[in-house]
């Protein structure tokens, strides 16, 4: 197994890991960001973060992984298939999570949920609602970061979830935020900006 510093580090090595001033997808603003595709783009650090993950959740008895779109689908065909499962994915339609073309959850089907990066956990939450709507049982979920400092909530037990890097990043509500006040500019989040 990859120790957290060697995680760390790959993500630094694919300048995954960003110093700026963000506005992140919940609103919130950070001096840290993690642009998982800087990484994710690169299939062979893909497939070895998701048999890090699938290592750690191999004795559960995952029938399925499931991920929310976007980062989430990469994640959960990766993993899926280093468990030998079937690999699905939810999406918004009309602003709530959902499964669509065709993917179910059968009652008391053993579901394995990963996603990229969580900061508020409010969509793996999300996931969540949508597996035990359809009478699936969560055996875990495996998350590439968590940078939340532990602090995100799914509605699962704590021991069922396994992050591979775990940050402890500030964040800060628009208006109490020490960069905005210092009027330091948004940084550009993608790859598009890097050199």
């Amino acid at each position: 197994m990859m120790t957290e510093d060697e995680i760390k580090q790959l993500l630094v090595n694919t300048k995954a890991v960003l110093e700026g001033h963000f506005l992140l997808t919940s609103g919130l603003h950070s001096p840290l960001y993690v642009e998982k595709f800087n990484v994710l783009q690169h299939p062979k650090y893909t497939e070895t973060l998701c048999k890090e993950l699938a290592d750690r959740f191999r004795d559960q008895d995952v029938q399925t992984v499931m991920g929310p779109m976007t980062g989430g689908i990469l994640l959960a065909h990766e993993v899926g298939k280093a468990l030998g499962t079937r690999a699905i994915f939810t999406e918004r339609e009309k602003g709530k999570m959902t499964l669509r073309r065709g993917f179910r959850i059968a009652p008391g089907e053993r579901v394995l949920i990963v996603e990229d990066i969580v900061t508020t956990g409010g969509s793996v939450q999300e996931v969540v609602d949508v597996v035990k709507k359809a009478g699936g049982i969560i055996v875990g979920v495996g998350l590439l970061v968590d940078r939340s400092g532990g602090k995100a909530e799914f509605g699962v037990p704590k021991e069922k979830v396994q992050a591979l890097l775990h940050l402890t990043v500030p964040t800060y509500q628009p208006e109490d935020c020490p960069l905005c006040k210092e009027n330091i500019p948004m940084t550009e989040r993608g790859s598009h900006h890097l050199k």
